[in-house]
């Protein structure tokens, strides 16, 4: 039945970007960055303080257009490794590629060492009259890293080193969980699948299916710790060396973002714990029949939910309709995704699990990998991803060093997305019944945003700090997993042993440290968006366009301005968890 359903899942066409992994484009490409790489130091390391603005603007121009190229090269392997990660071959290959482009790359770093470097004073002279002004927030960006940057020949070393160091982890870890096997009632299946077993109809399949991830998990836990512990001690020395105070300080930085307003943001998500979800839980509980939930029943589907298999091209018209009831040109801007080949959906053995979008560069566009099983989860994943992919297309004009937007502001369009399909699906219900089991997805979508991710912040915080005094145990790992979801989670959902391990598969916690915050930033930030909307006379949808065109051009202060919401305004947080709670009041009167 699914695969006669799911049977015509679109696989994406990389040619876009190269021919091959051995065509002649690809090599021609290596070799023109590296040779020009070569020429850019050459004619301007240890020179940058002596030119003009506009000679700088052109440096900085050149830069880019090299960047642009290592840029292609980079997401295309990515793209190819993340379609099969399984493959000896792909593998080498991405390897290869990596290393061919940080070699060119180190002949680029100076050009940042020595922008900081600049005076202050120098520098304004310098934007007066040159169309340097351009590449101001990318500098102001670079120039944020001053205090903690190290001697040229001690950056050059951790640049070099990170591809046998942090980046060999990292791909370690992925290559691990793509080819780990769990097994259900006999049948052999990747992570993704059994993942989403989590969510079926059946009580006894959804246990099964946690005790396969659990043995399993338990089984490579080692490993994982390892992992873990090796990378969280590779930051602690490099943030030690920079004088770097707090581990997630890095990560605030990059995003853009002040600690107090991420600080105020945890802060009001962990207060709401009892009126999120332990209450929410707890109703379900009751709706389900028990008195607490096994943890393998969290995201289980409502005695009266509709588990009917979603035909991707009904997932598509679903979300592109309620896109164009928005805005036509976003729904158009969607539809190239599906009328090109921009999308891989279908599960394979060897596929990187979950979903992501990823932006390439501006010449070229966007790819949407997911996972896609027909449930409504996966109608709200596309929704998701389709979000950050016209986002991405949007952005693309701002070009290689502006286009990209900081993590707390690149989850408001694919979360727009999602309420957008969410609200339109939620008009035409008229049955009750169906609306409170509609309106319970969402909630659970939600708190799976918000309250778990904060949740993951705050593990992340708590290992970090601890593998400061010693390496940790798989043992510790999993109380603090176990402690932080206890206090998350709440009373009325039952933590079986093994789920001690299931923190071991969040790729998170391992590609990008402290980036979870953002979902829960992104959500909160988009129900006070939505509610402006909803109030909104005419002109909403022109200032929304310009606020993804911005790109990384503009703060987060700057890019709400226009609307008049604030998020270092602590009010603002509530604003946005109040509107979960006011779902789970209409749960309960329905």
């Amino acid at each position: 039945m699914n695969n006669i359903v799911l049977s015509n899942l679109p696989e994406w066409d990389l040619t876009d970007l190269y021919p091959s992994r051995t065509s002649a484009e690809l090599k021609e490409d290596l070799e023109s960055a590296a040779e020009d790489a070569g020429h850019f130091a050459e004619q301007y390391k240890g020179k940058l303080a002596e030119l003009t603005g506009q000679e700088l603007y052109l440096a900085i121009s050149t830069f880019e257009e090299i960047g642009e190229m290592q840029g292609r090269i980079m997401s295309y392997a990515y793209l190819v490794y993340a379609g099969n990660m399984s493959d000896p071959e792909i593998g080498k290959f991405f390897q290869t590629m990596q290393e061919k482009v940080n070699e060119i790359s180190t002949d680029l770093l100076f050009l940042t060492l020595e922008l900081n470097k600049i005076d202050e004073s120098l520098l304004t002279e310098m934007y007066e009259g040159s169309s340097l002004k351009k590449y101001e927030p990318w500098i102001r960006n670079v120039r944020a890293l001053q205090p903690y940057q190290l001697s040229d020949e001690l950056e050059k070393l951790l640049h070099e080193k990170d591809i046998a160091g942090r980046s060999a982890w990292v791909r370690l870890f992925d290559e691990t969980i793509a080819g780990l096997k769990f097994e259900v009632d006999g049948e052999e299946m990747a992570s993704q699948q059994v993942l989403h077993l989590l969510s079926n109809k059946e009580s006894d399949v959804r246990k099964k299916a946690a005790k396969s991830l659990g043995k399993v998990f338990g089984e490579n836990v080692r490993l994982f710790s390892l992992v873990t512990n090796t990378l969280a001690k590779d930051k602690a020395i490099e943030d030690d060396w920079r004088g770097v105070g707090n581990p997630a300080d890095m990560r605030h930085l990059s995003n853009q973002v002040e600690p107090e307003v991420v600080d105020a943001l945890s802060a009001a998500v962990q207060a709401s714990y009892p009126s999120l979800s332990h209450r929410y839980y707890t109703l379900k509980a009751k709706w389900m029949g028990v008195e607490k939930l096994d943890y393998w029943d969290r995201n289980a589907p409502l005695p009266e939910e509709d588990d009917r298999i979603i035909p991707w091209n009904e997932a598509r018209d679903t979300v592109l309709d309620a896109y164009g009831r928005f805005s036509p040109e976003l729904s158009e801007l969607g539809r190239k995704f599906f009328e090109n080949a921009w999308i891989d959906a279908a599960v394979r053995p060897g596929k990187s699990p979950g979903a992501f979008a990823h932006p390439t560069v501006p010449s070229a566009h966007p790819y949407l990998l997911l996972n896609y099983q027909g449930n409504t989860r996966d109608v709200m994943t596309l929704a998701h991803e389709l979000g950050h992919g016209v986002h991405q297309v949007l952005a693309g004009p701002q070009g290689g060093l502006l286009a990209d937007t900081p993590l707390t502001l690149a989850e408001t369009a694919s979360v727009f997305g999602e309420q957008l399909t969410f609200r339109s699906l939620l008009e035409k219900e008229t049955d009750p019944v169906k609306r409170r089991v509609m309106l319970a997805g969402k909630v659970e979508d939600m708190l799976n945003t918000v309250v778990r991710q904060i949740a993951f912040y705050e593990f992340e915080k708590r290992i970090h700090d601890a593998r400061k005094k010693e390496e940790l145990s798989p043992d510790q790992i999993g109380k603090i997993w176990m402690d932080v979801q206890k206090e998350s989670l709440g009373p009325a959902i039952r933590l079986h042993d093994e789920y001690q391990y299931f923190w071991c598969y969040i790729p998170h916690f391992i590609h990008s440290p402290f980036y979870v915050y953002a979902y829960a930033f992104g959500d909160c930030l988009v129900n006070a968006l939505y509610a402006v909307y909803q109030d909104a006379e005419d002109g909403f949808q022109e200032k929304y366009f310009e606020m993804l065109k911005a790109g990384g051009t503009l703060r987060h202060k700057e890019l709400l301005a226009p609307f008049n919401l604030d998020a270092s305004d602590p009010a603002f947080w509530s604003k946005g968890l109040s509107v979960i709670e006011g779902f789970i009041d209409e749960i309960e009167a329905l």
